[in-house]
Order: structure tokens, then C-alpha cells, then sequence
């Protein structure tokens, strides 16, 4: 362990990092590991970078290994571990070590996730026991675990069990808690205030953010009862706290972090806001909400508080205003003309003005300025949550809370006002004036809207405005405009005007302007041709009904020059991070590809060749994975549609694909290994013939322990497998690698909690694709082993697939792999096993099959009960009526066992839409909707289920008559309209 220091710091090297995790991840299997980690975490002598690195490393080790048991960790680090964690936050108190001591908060809450209150009894109790009326160094660190643990309740769903860990948690905590609040307060508000003010007021940011933790689920009684002290509209402490600003925590003017006195009301507010929606009863009790509004507009009104550090306070006060309009419960407070005229006066237009902080944005941050203007996910999939997150969208959600809260007429009617004053003040002097047109604009964007969402963009509007005609009056000249004729924000906006209201628009509008955003794609502006380019793909992605409004025909004429567009500023950028910065450009290229399809073919080389190079740079990097995702559909798009009107073309993709798939393997690049698979198996599924000798070499490579470490990799690898199996089952039989796939599943996929799917998929492809006769040698040990992950730790997700596994063996009806094949292996590892399989798993858990495998339980189901001879005999007869009752229950909606034929094949691949993604590196598993094969349904040969089973049913009592009583012998309110109805149909019964 002497090493770790030097290991962490190279793990922060591009150059040593990939040699370094190695030999981390070798490292951190052996015994006692996490708290050696933990011990250096703490060590103060210990280099910065390395005990962040460490702290790092820790979260996420417990982040994918504490809940999987591959590699398991043991029980005794994992009790040493959580016996260490508080301690160390203590310990941590320092303000120097904030960094570091919230990556430690972060694993605690992981742990405390999957481990409180069961293996961890004691964790609040210890909490509670390390408060102290004095040290406020501790009080940060204790506060600061206390709200990792209880911060994920915030969105979770209501559940019982949610419930029983939040009263374990207030039956411990909320009293200390409030003592503590009440003393702190005291601090605060005392004269002269305390030499560490500033470390009690970082304190109370804790201890407001408990607060809400504590009442976002249900309203304790002890804070219920204590609701007076904090809500009080005189005295209340929330309202004492909102209007507290002592000097000697005022931030510098032009500091972009906001004061703690700014995080304590924000948070204050964001409590309030969230009783307005929850708790409305308890707040109308008292006048709480007028004495907040008032203390809003002495807090923000006018124009106050324009520092980019009080942003967050500005937009939480709107937003608290917003949700307590919508609520419809204060009417009297905001119906009046006049408060709805000196609303947008005082707090709407102040705050939808440009200040010189977006504008030096606009040109020195490009990408941050798009993605807060629009709310959309940042670079790197964190994502924005929806409520607004600028002062202009908090600011726009005020006047739409008015509009759809039933004062449309006076809303539109003042915010129109301004918005003819702005657009003359535009017109008066274009040049110094744009500023005008652009809150103008703003303005009767936020008043048009009724509704909206951020795939679709505004899906209602205010009845009173004429969107279309505002946008022909004031707009389309500015997306006309020729570069540098108009303030480039203006040409923004008209963009993003289109953008907003694309489902305003009828299809030959948007055709008609789709020239112009082409024509901006080729901006010298980085706003505008990325505004152009998201624009773009939002109106290729907006849907009537089922359908796509715009097909290949309609951009067929058009896709090549926009994706020479886009293609050329992706290229121009000077290093690989750069070129992977704009992902908005690179998802519009595979939405134009997706839309193209094979009106793509005839360029299609110089397309794949462009893709492929630029894959080449980024690789040396990898940076941002969302353009990854995008690069690597865009790739799996082209190929799936050109090959697809001309098979021939796909030996050019494999020319063209197989040098840096073979470079990215080599290298090891793991953010790219789970795309290279997928496609790897796409192309060899498009091949009809023998699997070609590139291909074949490959297996040996797949089948190393080392391709799957990678988590991500898992689906990835498997759906290549497959594809081998279905095309090339035989010869590696013949080269003894099937035993490698068997020894894949049975030791690193089952046991794994995680990836136990991935491994009931290979063993079905095994059954399904094997010979027969090879695949009972090793059925047996198969069954062994699913049942031994049964016991050691069964989860529901594990029934389902064990159940699913077992439905498809018995359905697939393949040679002599028969019912009584497969009964009589299970029997033959214990006397009496089926009987237990079918009543512990199998009866209880087909009837809640999903819908998608409904139809081959059925099947597995209707074989088992008519052609297995065992199943009609003592002891096994005895199960026979609770299956076929469980068998009947499958068919209670019976349309859900019926597959259409006329289901678009590619349907999956237009819906792709990343605009939730939430992903980044070491995601479980990137998908390529592209690289998806139709679902093939096993039992395609059978078309009618209910027939199968009756045609089955009927043979079934005709050769054993006895079959009568045993169909007698269920619960006739289950089976018995059923039978009837199969009787009815002609079948013997």
C-alpha cells in the first residue's frame, strides 16, 4: 500500500493514468483497503491533489462496488469503513478541507443508501452525539453528513419503506435538531455578533438545507408544532433570517459566489416555495405568505441585488412567487392591476434585461451562456434541473404563472405595454437601442407561453397573442439579416424565437425558414449557428401523432449541405476537447442522418470518412460524453441505412471502421469499448453468410477475463456474443469457446446483481443457437448455478429473469431439449426441486411478467403442462393446477400478447432523444439506439395464443382424460370463464 500516493497522483496524468487505475483496481481488492484509503484521506501532511485523489477514488469504489457483489467487498471493511466515516468527518471540520470533505460525504451517502438504517443502526445516534453548543467546526462536518444522508429523500418516490427509515431518522434527530437551529440563530442575531460568525452562518446553510430535507416527504409534528417560531408573519425566524445581512459577511460587488447571508435566505425561500405547493393549509393559517411577498420586494424589487452572486436569491424569489400565483390560494394578493403592473415594473423587466455579465458571456463563454439561456443539459450530462435557473427564466415564470392562473387580459395587456415600448424604442435607434427588442422579444416569449416542456418546446399558448404574426411583424427580418447588419443578439433571438415556438408553426413555415438556419449554421458566431443547430434538430424531432412531421423526402435535398455544415465547425476546432465541446452540433448531424436515412446513400463515403476522422482526434482525449454518444449513433445511423438500401456498401464501413475500432481496442479507450462492441455486432448481424476470418479473430480477445472489468462494456460484449452464437455457434464449440462463454456467465454475470440480465441473455442465446446435444453437457451445471445465486441473494429482478429463462427453455422446443428434458435435469440435482421451483418462483411471479415476455411464458408454460409426461405424475401432479392457473392469469389482457405487424422496424432509432440523458463516464451502459436489431420474437411461428393453448389443451385430455380434474381443481372464479370461452371456441375440454 506504501504506493498508493504515487499511483493516485499518476492516475491524474493522461499520460500514466490508464497503467495506474490498473494498478489501483488490482490494489483495491485486498482486505482493508477502503480504510487504508480513508486513513490517507485524513492524513494533513499528505499532499493536497493525493488526498482529493483519494477521496475521489473512495466514493467511487463505494459507488459501484457497495451494492454489487463483483468484486464483493468484505464485511469486515465494510463495518470498519462505517465504524471510521463520522469520525472522519469530524475530523475534516476544517474549512481547508471542504473539497476533500465532501467527497467523504458523498460515499456516506451511498452507503448509508443501501446500508441505514439495517447495518448501520448507530449512524445517527452518533451524529446526534457529536453536536456541540460551542465547536462549530464539528457542527459543519456532522451537519454536512446529516444532509448527504437525508438530501436524496427529496426525490424519491413516497413508499413505505421511505417512510419507515425518515421516522427512524426524526425520532432521533428533529429534536437536537431544532435546539441546534434555535441556538444558532440566537448567535446570529446576537450584538456584538461572535468571532466566528462566518462559520456559524456556514452552520445554519446546513442547518436550513436539514430543514427542508426533513419536510419534503410529510410535515413532522415536532416541526409542525415549532411552525409559529419559524413561519411567524411578525417575528417568525425564517422571516428574521431573509432580512439579516450583517456587513462583515457582505460579499465583494463583483464576487460571482454567493454571501452565506445570500445561500441562507435562497434556501429560506426554496423551504417556502416548497410549503406553498405542500403544505398550503398550514401556511394560510397566518398571513406567513403576504409577509414573504413583502419581504421579497424589500429584498429584490427594483432592480436590487444585480450582482451575479445574488442570482441564485433573485431567481428563488421569483420562482416562490411564481409557484404562490399558480397555487390559485392568494388570489386577492396578485389579481389587481396595479400589483400585476408594479410585479412587471419592479421585479419582471429589471431582471429579463441583458446586464454586461450575459454579454461577456456571450462572447467569452459560449457554451455556458447557450445552456443557461435555454436550460438545457450541460456538457457532460449533469443537467439543469427544469425550474428556472437564469433571473430571466425565473423572471418569464412570473408572468406565465399570471397568464395561467386566470389574469391572461391584465397580464398581456401591462406586459404588452412594454413591449411596445421596447420594440420603438428599438426602431427609434437600431444601433444603441437593440438592447430594447431583445427584452422586448423576451417579454412576449414569456407571456405567449402557456405551457411548455424542454422536448417540445411551447406546447400551449396565451389565446390573446398572435405568435405567427409577431414573428412575420418583428422577428423574420432579423433571421433574414445579413451577418453584422444586426446586433448578432438579435439574430439569436430570432432563432431561438423559431426554436420556442416550432409547434406553432405548420409544417410548410418551417420548411420555408429551414433555409435560413442552414444559412446560420455557417455563422461566424458560435451562439448563433449552435442556436441554428439545436433549432434544427428540435423541429427535425417534433412528432404529429406516431409520425415524424418531416421524412426523407423533405430534407433529402437539403441534409448534405447541412451536414458539410455542421462537419466543418466541428473540424476547424484546434484540439480534440475543443471538438468535442459542441455536442449541440454533433447531435444535430445524427438527427439529420436519422431524418435522411437513405436519401444519404449516394454521398455516404465522404460522410463516413468526415465521422471517422473526427472520432480519430477526439479518441486522443475523450472528453465530453455526450458528443461521444452522438458521434457513435450518428456512425451506427449511416450504416443501418445505407446498408440497408445497398447491402454491398458494407464492406466499405468495415474498411472504413475496422482500423480505429482496432486502435481504440488496443489502446484500451474504455469510454469507447461499449460503442466499438455494439457496432461491431450491428455489422456482423447485417452479415447473411459465414462470419469473415476479421470477425473470428476477435473471439479470442472478447473472451478474456480483462474485456470484462469494464462494466459499461457488459451489454455491449454480450450483444456481439450473441451475434457470434447466432451465425458461428458450431465452430466455437469446435474451438472449445464455449466453455469460455459458460465460464463468463456463470462467474462474473450471475453473481452479479447488476449484470445478472446480461447473463440470462447469453445463456439464452446458448440455448437457443447451440447444437442441442452440446448444450445438455452443460445444463445441468447451468441450473447449479442460477440456484446457488438464488440462495446466497435472490433480489426480484433476479426471480423475474430466472423465471423468464426458464419459460424460454421450455418454449423454445428445440430437438430433444423437452419439457421432460429439462424437469427431469432439475429433479436429478434434488428430489422434489421442480415442485419448489414452480411454487417459490414460477407461479407467482408469470402472472406479473411484462408485457414483452408475457408471450413466451405462455408458450413455456401451455409446453410444460401438456407435453411433459413428469408433470402428470405423482408427485409432480400435484403442481399441475396452481401452473395452469398462473398460465390462465397471463391472459388477463390479452392484448398485450398480441404483437402488431406493422410496427416501423426503425421506430426505436427516430425516438432517440438524449435531451434527459443524465450520463457520464462509467455509466452502466450507453446505448446505441441505432446499433438496435428489431426485437425478434422467439415464438414468431406462433400467431395465436389462445388457440396454441387450446389445440394444446385438447390433445392434452384427449390422450389423459384425467386432465379434466385437474383443470377442476383450480380456483374456478380464475380459470373457469376462461375455459368457457376456450370450450365456446370449439377446443375439448
Amino acid at each position: 500500500m506504501a504506493e498508493l500516493p504515487s499511483l493516485l497522483l499518476a492516475s491524474l496524468n493522461p499520460s500514466t493514468r490508464k497503467q495506474a487505475e490498473q494498478n489501483l483496481q488490482t490494489l483495491s481488492i485486498q482486505p482493508g483497503f477502503l480504510t487504508h484509503l480513508l486513513t490517507l484521506v485524513l492524513q494533513s501532511s499528505q499532499d493536497r491533489a493525493v488526498r482529493l485523489a483519494a477521496s475521489v477514488y473512495l466514493k467511487n469504489l463505494v459507488k459501484s462496488r457497495w451494492e454489487d457483489d463483483e468484486p464483493p467487498v468484505p464485511a469486515a471493511d465494510r463495518a470498519a469503513l462505517r465504524e471510521a466515516l463520522v469520525p472522519a468527518m469530524i475530523q475534516l471540520s476544517n474549512p481547508s478541507d471542504k473539497a476533500v470533505r465532501a467527497q467523504v460525504a458523498e460515499s456516506i451517502s451511498l452507503i448509508a443508501k443501501v446500508d441505514f438504517p439495517e447495518q448501520w443502526p448507530d449512524l445517527v445516534d452518533k451524529l446526534v452525539l457529536s453536536l456541540s453548543e460551542s465547536n462549530f467546526e464539528i457542527n459543519i462536518g456532522i451537519l454536512e453528513t446529516a444532509h448527504s444522508i437525508f438530501r436524496p429523500w427529496r426525490a424519491e418516490a413516497r413508499s413505505d419503506a421511505l417512510f419507515t427509515v425518515i421516522n427512524y431518522v426524526l425520532s432521533r434527530f428533529t429534536r437536537p435538531f431544532l435546539q441546534l437551529f434555535l441556538h444558532t440563530s440566537s448567535l446570529l442575531f446576537s450584538s456584538p455578533p461572535p468571532a466566528n460568525l462566518a462559520q456559524v452562518a456556514q452552520a445554519m446553510v446546513f442547518l436550513v438545507d436539514i430543514f427542508y430535507d426533513l419536510t419534503c416527504q410529510d410535515l413532522p409534528p415536532d416541526i409542525e408544532d415549532a411552525h409559529a417560531q419559524f413561519f411567524g408573519p411578525e417575528d417568525g425566524l425564517f422571516l428574521k433570517l431573509l432580512m439579516w445581512d450583517p456587513p462583515e459577511l457582505r460579499g465583494d460587488p463583483d464576487d460571482t459566489t454567493p454571501s452565506l447571508p445570500s445561500q441562507i435566505k435562497t434556501r429560506i425561500l426554496e423551504i417556502v416555495e416548497l410549503y406553498v405547493k405542500l403544505y398550503p393549509e398550514t401556511l394560510q393559517a397566518s398571513a406567513s405568505v403576504e409577509a414573504f411577498v413583502r419581504a421579497i420586494w424589500e429584498l429584490i424589487g427594483g432592480g436590487k441585488r444585480p450582482s451575479v452572486a445574488d442570482d441564485g436569491l433573485v431567481s428563488q424569489s421569483l420562482r416562490f412567487i411564481a409557484s404562490a400565483i399558480r397555487t390559485g390560494y392568494y388570489k386577492q394578493l396578485f389579481s389587481s392591476k396595479d400589483t400585476i403592473s408594479g410585479l412587471v415594473q419592479g421585479v419582471v423587466v429589471p431582471n429579463v434585461s441583458l446586464r454586461e455579465h450575459e454579454l461577456e458571456q456571450f462572447e467569452d463563454d459560449p457554451l455556458e451562456y447557450i445552456r443557461l439561456d435555454l436550460a438545457l443539459p450541460s456538457m457532460g450530462g449533469l443537467g439543469v434541473s427544469n425550474d428556472a435557473v437564469t433571473r430571466r427564466q425565473a423572471a418569464a415564470e412570473v408572468l406565465r404563472a399570471l397568464v395561467s392562473s386566470g389574469l391572461e387580459a391584465e397580464t398581456t395587456e401591462v406586459t404588452g405595454a412594454w413591449i411596445g415600448q421596447g420594440l420603438n424604442e428599438y426602431n427609434a435607434n437600431k444601433a444603441e437601442n437593440w438592447r430594447a427588442k431583445d427584452t422586448a422579444i423576451y417579454l412576449l416569449t414569456a407571456v405567449a407561453t402557456r405551457g411548455s416542456t424542454t422536448q417540445h418546446g411551447v406546447t400551449s399558448t396565451n389565446a390573446l397573442i398572435d405568435v405567427v404574426q409577431f414573428f412575420s411583424d418583428h422577428v423574420f427580418q432579423d433571421l433574414q439579416a445579413d451577418p453584422g447588419s444586426i446586433h448578432p443578439i438579435l439574430q439569436v433571438d430570432a432563432i431561438r424565437f423559431l426554436y420556442t415556438f416550432r409547434n406553432q408553426l405548420v409544417k410548410p413555415q418551417l420548411l420555408s425558414v429551414l433555409p435560413s438556419l442552414v444559412r446560420h449554421l455557417s455563422s461566424d458566431n458560435y451562439v448563433c449557428y449552435t442556436y441554428a443547430a439545436i433549432s434544427i434538430e428540435r423541429i427535425l424531432f417534433i412528432r404529429q401523432g406516431n409520425q415524424l412531421m418531416f421524412s426523407q423526402a423533405d430534407i433529402k435535398d437539403i441534409a448534405p449541405q447541412m451536414l458539410d455544415a455542421l462537419f466543418a465547425k466541428i473540424e476547424k476546432a484546434p484540439t480534440p476537447e475543443k471538438v468535442a465541446e459542441n455536442d449541440y452540433l454533433m447531435k444535430c448531424a445524427m438527427r439529420v442522418i436519422i431524418t435522411a436515412r437513405s436519401g444519404l446513400a449516394d454521398g455516404y463515403e465522404r460522410l463516413l470518412q468526415r465521422l471517422v476522422t473526427i472520432l480519430g482526434v477526439i479518441s486522443k482525449n475523450p472528453s465530453n460524453p455526450n458528443f461521444d454518444q452522438y458521434i457513435f449513433e450518428s456512425i451506427s445511423a449511416l450504416m443501418r441505412f445505407v446498408v440497408q438500401a445497398n447491402p454491398s456498401t458494407l464492406p466499405t464501413f468495415e474498411q472504413a471502421l475496422f482500423g480505429p475500432f482496432t486502435i481504440i481496442l488496443q489502446q484500451d479507450i474504455d469510454q469507447y469499448i461499449p460503442y466499438v462492441f455494439q457496432i461491431l455486432a450491428q455489422m456482423l448481424d447485417l452479415h447473411s453468410g459465414d462470419v469473415p476470418p476479421e470477425y473470428r479473430s476477435l473471439l479470442p480477445f472478447l473472451l478474456t477475463p480483462a474485456s470484462w472489468t469494464q462494466k459499461g462494456s457488459i451489454p455491449g460484449l454480450v450483444k456481439l456474443l450473441k451475434a457470434f452464437l447466432a451465425r458461428d455457434a458450431p465452430a466455437m464449440v469446435a474451438a472449445g469457446q464455449l466453455t469460455q462463454v459458460l465460464g463468463v456467465v456463470q462467474q462474473r454475470l450471475i453473481p452479479s446483481k447488476i449484470n445478472d440480465g446480461w447473463g440470462f441473455e447469453l445463456l439464452q442465446a446458448v440455448v437457443q443457437y447451440v447444437p442441442s446435444a452440446t448444450v445438455k453437457q452443460y445444463f445441468k451445471s447451468i441450473i447449479v448455478t442460477l440456484l446457488t445465486r438464488m440462495q446466497t441473494s435472490k433480489t426480484d429482478k433476479y426471480v423475474y429473469h430466472f423465471v423468464y429463462f426458464l419459460g424460454f427453455c421450455l418454449a423454445i422446443g428445440k430437438d430433444d431439449i423437452t419439457p421432460d428434458y429439462i424437469v427431469g435435469e432439475v429433479e436429478s440435482i434434488q428430489a422434489q426441486l421442480w415442485s419448489q421451483i414452480l411454487a417459490n418462483f414460477v407461479i407467482p411471479q408469470s402472472p406479473k411478467m411484462p408485457p414483452k415476455d408475457r408471450k413466451v411464458v405462455v408458450v413455456g408454460l401451455t409446453r410444460l403442462l401438456t407435453q411433459s409426461s413428469l408433470m402428470l405424475r405423482p408427485p409432480l401432479a400435484q403442481a399441475w393446477p396452481p401452473t395452469f392457473q398462473a398460465l390462465v392469469k397471463l391472459f388477463k389482457e390479452e392484448q398485450l400478447l398480441t404483437k402488431k405487424d406493422d410496427e416501423d422496424p426503425d421506430a426505436g432509432i427516430t425516438q432517440i432523444d438524449y435531451e434527459e440523458q443524465t450520463a457520464g463516464y462509467q455509466a452502466a451502459y450507453s446505448r446505441l439506439a441505432a446499433a438496435e436489431a428489431p426485437p425478434v420474437d422467439p415464438m414468431a411461428h406462433i400467431k395465436d395464443l389462445r388457440a396454441f393453448l387450446g389445440q394444446e389443451l385438447s390433445g392434452l385430455v384427449r390422450r389423459n382424460p384425467e386432465a379434466k380434474q385437474w383443470i377442476a381443481a383450480t380456483d374456478a372464479s380464475v380459470t373457469g370463464p376462461f375455459v368457457q370461452g376456450l370450450a365456446a371456441a370449439g377446443y375439448n375440454i
